[in-house]
């Protein structure tokens, strides 16, 4: 599912811009803040990371304040990636800080957020997350999320966000010539399996887009996915491909098709 009502931003992107563009949104439309389901994530900025306590709920505050808003429904504790888990876990680090803000009622529900899908695993085993946004590790050509991923969060009743179904635009219409693709490395059998799955879709008259923000959602344990609009478009473009109907019998071709291939590139 793609909820349309449904915004994941951080402190960190655009050095808070992408808040600050959501607050002024929302100034403009206040009504809206009713309707929307809006996420966001601590612990990394622009200035660097910092993942204590102090430094958490400062974050939290000031997305606060750039986006308008009294409360969150859900603060992701950001790429902890290097971080002690000890001390990030810790009511000193950023856990006890989310936690004391939940208590106080500013926050809802306490997520992790990793481009690492090794951390988020690390991080959902310990049974202390409502939700995690996961990266990197789930697609229709990265099922890294089936090893373990899936499995740990259905035993702690953690809740899934696919972040990079699209992987970074190449499932949206395939391989393009001079083509670059944030930090990703696709071989060449890696595009043309694409092409194949392309073709099937083509086969069916359903974009491909459609085919690779759905394939995600249909996992029991994945509550939405994240498609990463750049522009007005594009998420126009991703909300209709996410309504679109898609036959049964195109899930039942494109089982055999979905499969694994090394892609992201660690960073």
């Amino acid at each position: 599912m793609l909820a349309a009502h449904f915004f994941d931003t951080a402190a960190l992107y655009g050095r808070g811009l992408s808040e600050s563009m959501l607050g002024e949104a929302l100034r403009q439309r206040p009504s809206a803040k009713d309707r929307l389901v809006i996420t966001t994530k601590a612990g990394r900025t622009h200035d660097g990371c910092d993942f204590s306590f102090a430094g958490v709920q400062r974050s939290v505050y000031a997305s606060l304040e750039r986006m308008d808003l009294p409360r969150l429904p859900v603060v992701y504790i950001h790429d902890a990636m290097g971080q002690p888990p000890d001390f990030v876990l810790s009511q000193r680090g950023a856990l006890g800080a989310l936690r004391s803000l939940q208590q106080q009622g500013v926050i809802d529900h306490i997520g992790t957020a990793a481009n690492d899908p090794a951390t988020n695993l690390d991080y959902i085993k310990t049974g202390e997350f409502d939700c995690a946004v996961i990266a990197d590790s789930w697609s229709l050509i990265n099922r890294i999320a089936e090893r373990e991923i899936f499995a740990a969060a259905a035993r702690h009743d953690v809740g899934l966000v696919a972040a990079t179904p699209l992987e970074r635009g190449l499932l949206v219409n395939g391989h393009q010539e001079n083509a670059r693709y944030l930090n990703r490395r696709f071989s060449q059998a890696c595009l043309d399996h694409v092409a194949r799955i392309q073709r099937l879709c083509a086969d069916y008259g359903v974009p491909m887009l459609a085919v690779a923000l759905q394939c995600c959602a249909r996992h029991p344990q994945v509550a939405s996915t994240i498609p990463g609009a750049r522009v007005p478009s594009e998420a126009r473009s991703s909300m209709a491909a996410a309504r679109l109907q898609i036959p049964e019998r195109l899930w039942d071709d494109l089982r055999p098709l979905a499969r694994h291939f090394d892609t992201a590139v660690s960073i």
